[in-house]
């Protein structure tokens, strides 16, 4: 089951079974990343969306991780996943959820690294990355083919009406 987890709602990861005691241990982790996408529905068709941080520099979405021995093969493997919140207003016109984005600032509590009650941490993870900081166009549709990984991905394109 861990292996399918590869997202926990924020305001759940608390108390879900799939990710309660790795949020309770601190197994909390960065994963960062140019760009994240999103479809949104238009008419009958889906338009992928490229979400970038608005100056440019990667972005850090918060994530669990999970170390689990594999049933089948007994192998230790290790997992992460990403939490999501409500979209911010940019997100929402896109898609009804959007990772946790965390600040710079916030980083260290999230890691552990400084003391942060459950308190802090359940507003880290609630609250939506401001749109202000954040970009959205319209990308081509080879995104949706986990076989294609290149630059391209993330080329600008015109949007469907």
């Amino acid at each position: 089951m861990g292996a399918r987890c590869i997202n926990a709602m924020a305001e759940t990861v608390a108390s879900k079974p799939a990710f309660r005691d790795a949020f309770a241990r601190g197994q909390r982790c960065i994963v960062p990343v140019d760009a994240f996408y999103e479809w949104k529905k238009i008419g009958a068709d889906k338009q992928p969306y490229a979400l970038v941080s608005g100056d440019g520099l990667p972005l850090a979405m918060a994530g669990l991780w999970e170390r689990w021995r594999d049933p089948a093969a007994g192998d230790v493997l290790h997992s992460f996943t990403i939490l999501t919140t409500m979209p911010n207003e940019l997100c929402g016109a896109i898609h009804d959820r959007m990772p946790v984005i965390l600040p710079r600032e916030k980083w260290a509590a999230w890691l552990g690294e400084r003391e942060a009650g459950s308190d802090e941490l359940r507003w880290m993870i609630l609250r939506p990355y401001p749109a202000a900081l954040m970009r959205a166009y319209a990308v081509g549709p080879r995104v949706g083919n986990v076989r294609n990984n290149d630059a391209a991905l993330l080329d600008e394109i015109s949007a469907a009406a």
